[in-house]
């Protein structure tokens, strides 16, 4: 008996203030410009270590602090354009993958770094940088050891990422 294989296929969709559905396969609608989520790559980590490398946002304040975490979930986030007008319910959702990646590995180490790489929308720096910083402080305050990488500097950094394929995670919130 030969095997029968079956390729589905994940759309992302979106949907508007008022129950609009967007995406090319099931309207014909566009989505709202400006329209995106916050996206993120997990990555469970045996070690990361990063220390700033230049200050790109003037109002940040002055960094050198370098640091090594060892068996965490390191999250790449960029907040985007569309998301302070959901702040709640992409906080939890934030959270939530986070607290599900790091129970995959048995890790309470989590490690927050901004990467504004993954799409051209960008929301307001203040904004991106409250939102981590309220993420960060509900995850410490369950449990987990948590470390934000400064916010408006360029970072070195070298990462160490294990070779399971749950080990690399990207969503859209």
């Amino acid at each position: 008996m030969r095997a029968r294989s079956r390729i589905f296929r994940v759309y992302t969709v979106l949907t508007g203030s008022k129950g609009e559905v967007y995406h090319p396969r099931i309207s014909s609608h566009p989505a709202p410009e400006g329209y995106a989520a916050v996206k993120i790559i997990l990555f469970y980590s045996p070690s990361f270590w990063f220390k700033p490398y230049e200050k790109v946002l003037e109002q940040a304040p002055d960094r050198v602090t370098e640091a090594e975490c060892r068996q965490a979930v390191v999250v790449f986030y960029q907040v985007e354009e569309g998301d302070p007008g959901r702040r709640s319910k992409v906080l939890t959702k934030l959270i939530k993958n986070i607290k599900w990646l790091a129970g995959k590995f048995d890790s309470r180490t989590v490690v927050l770094h901004s990467f504004n790489h993954l799409s051209m929308s960008k929301a307001p720096a203040a904004f991106a940088e409250s939102l981590i910083e309220e993420a960060g402080k509900r995850l410490a305050e369950s449990g987990y050891a948590v470390t934000v990488t400064p916010f408006g500097y360029l970072n070195e950094w070298k990462l160490h990422v294990a070779g399971e394929s749950l080990a690399k995670v990207f969503k859209e919130l």
